[in-house]
């Protein structure tokens, strides 16, 4: 999704750079990718590095996590480029990777520098997060995560508190987000709304099936959730509206999706893009349920004019694990109650 929106971004600040479109004249930009370890996410990153190359981006991609050593031969690799970089564009300013990285660049420094500047493109939901603790000189905490952190959290903390002030606007810095969360940046931080151009341009209109497609999460992955109400709401929704088809989420295991199958006929699609050019270029259903989830902002503008309706669905309180964070309810009513375009639905109630 980041990699996405970094296309996104692209195709907005360089737009008219080119009379064909194509590329939109972006080859001084070069994408950086720090691969995880796990398969389905570096087989979706793979893919939208082959649509960046094809946008004339040049791609780097580093095995950050690839070993004892790989951290600092990343770093070392990348320093003189991070130095010379006029603008930074950041995927995930939550990743301590990124923070490290971040804190090496010579743009968004106390000292004065290239106009450029750093920019925040959206990590979905995240960003919502991010901007309210930009906003209020808080330390950079995902709002999943409960507690502090613990001794690791203690000792990058200085390497964070770099990084967030690099992400702060100042006389020498200019921060600017890009995003299509509803989001209120501090003052100086101007919003640049992602529309989804270079998708709804790239890809679609997409076939209707007519039918219904449920949307997964990694709510349950990220202990917000608990296992079994998920898999009830599942299959609650699922016979309410006639689903045929559940999009898996990257991070949800294969034996909670294998529930899924065998407790309600759903067919499921493990996607190798993100949801929002998987929709584009169909065939998708004419109704799309989901969770408080990214897609519910994202989807509306990716299927502008398609005819598809979105609809979100409540987490019921009850819903939560004991381990949840604090924040989790009230982020996750947030996320349902500001998203524009969608139909809304109560709590899924008990299968029969």
């Amino acid at each position: 999704m980041q990699l996405l929106n970094v296309l996104e971004w692209a195709h907005t600040a360089y737009r008219g750079a080119r009379p064909d479109g194509a590329g939109e004249g972006s080859g001084d930009l070069t994408v950086v990718v720090l691969p995880p370890r796990e398969a389905m996410t570096r087989g979706q990153l793979r893919r939208m590095a082959e649509l960046a190359r094809d946008e004339g981006i040049a791609v780097r991609w580093e095995e950050a996590r690839g070993g004892a050593g790989a951290p600092l031969r990343t770093v070392a690799s990348l320093l003189g480029p991070l130095r010379r970089a006029e603008r930074i564009v950041v995927g995930d300013p939550f990743s301590r990777y990124v923070q490290l990285l971040l804190s090496l660049a010579r743009t968004g420094g106390d000292a004065p520098a290239a106009p450029g500047g750093v920019v925040v493109v959206d990590d979905g939901t995240a960003t919502m997060e991010f901007v309210t603790q930009l906003a209020r000189g808080e330390r950079l905490v995902r709002w999943h995560r409960k507690g502090a952190g613990g001794a690791r959290a203690a000792l990058f903390a200085p390497v964070s508190a770099s990084a967030r002030r690099r992400m702060t606007p100042s006389a020498h810095r200019r921060v600017e987000v890009f995003s299509s969360m509803p989001v209120e940046a501090p003052e100086h931080v101007p919003v640049v709304r992602n529309d989804f151009a270079w998708t709804r341009a790239r890809f679609g209109p997409p076939a209707l099936t007519g039918g219904t497609d449920l949307v997964g999460t990694s709510l349950v992955e990220t202990g917000v959730v608990d296992p079994e109400r998920y898999l009830e709401a599942v299959a609650s929704l699922a016979r309410a509206h006639g689903a045929t088809r559940y999009f898996a989420h990257r991070r949800e295991s294969a034996r909670k999706l294998h529930r899924i199958a065998a407790g309600t006929g759903l067919e499921i699609v493990r996607p190798d893009l993100p949801l929002e050019l998987v929709a584009r270029r169909g065939p998708i259903g004419r109704t799309i349920l989901s969770f408080p989830s990214t897609v519910v902002h994202t989807l509306p503008l990716a299927l502008a004019g398609t005819g598809v309706t979105v609809a979100v669905c409540d987490v019921d309180p009850a819903w939560l694990t004991e381990g949840a964070s604090p924040r989790a309810r009230g982020f996750l009513s947030g996320v349902t109650g500001t998203a524009r375009g969608v139909r809304r639905l109560p709590s899924a109630p008990p299968a029969s």
